[in-house]
């Protein structure tokens, strides 16, 4: 099992889980969308150019991380850009993605009230990212995915079961 997919609710924990993964020493990856906001490639002006960039980036990354025997946990990644796109009208996931399904195991953030919070890079509001969830957790099992939900714990107890639940623990 090599490519793990953290994915689900924005402001739900993903960034904080990854970061807990990696100072347990695991290989992470951030997730696309944040990163093109932070090199000025924004989703305000043009959101179907942001979810291709994000795509494309995702994609980069799964081929970086190709020969890794270790596991690979993403934030985000292909399928939450793919998602985006759907979400806006555009092609369907599955029509992009064909038979290929990049990631192992796929772990998905419920909405979290209590630890969401918007800023700088997340300006949307709780309804919207309620939406984005509810669309990956019914567009994952579309795909073949099945998903493990994360419960609401704290991080420890979250990257424990993460790793448990993948029989690293």
């Amino acid at each position: 099992m090599a490519d793990i997919l953290i994915t689900g609710c924005s402001g739900g924990g993903k960034s904080s889980l990854l970061q807990e993964l990696a100072q347990r020493g695991y290989c992470t990856v951030p997730e696309p969308g944040r990163r093109l906001i932070a090199a000025g490639i924004t989703p305000w002006e043009d959101p179907r150019a942001f979810l291709w960039a994000a795509a494309d980036m995702a994609r980069a990354d799964l081929a970086e991380h190709l020969e890794d025997q270790e596991p690979v946990f993403y934030d985000r990644g292909l399928i939450d850009a793919l998602a985006g796109l759907e979400r806006l009208d555009a092609r369907p996931a599955v029509a992009e993605l064909g038979s290929y399904r990049p990631y192992d195991a796929v772990f998905l953030v419920p909405p979290w009230p209590e630890i969401f919070c918007q800023d700088s890079m997340r300006r949307h509001d709780l309804g919207t990212a309620r939406v984005e969830y509810e669309h990956l957790s019914n567009l994952l099992p579309s795909l073949g995915y099945r998903t493990a939900e994360l419960p609401r714990i704290s991080l420890a107890a979250r990257a424990d079961f993460v790793l448990a639940t993948l029989g690293l623990a």
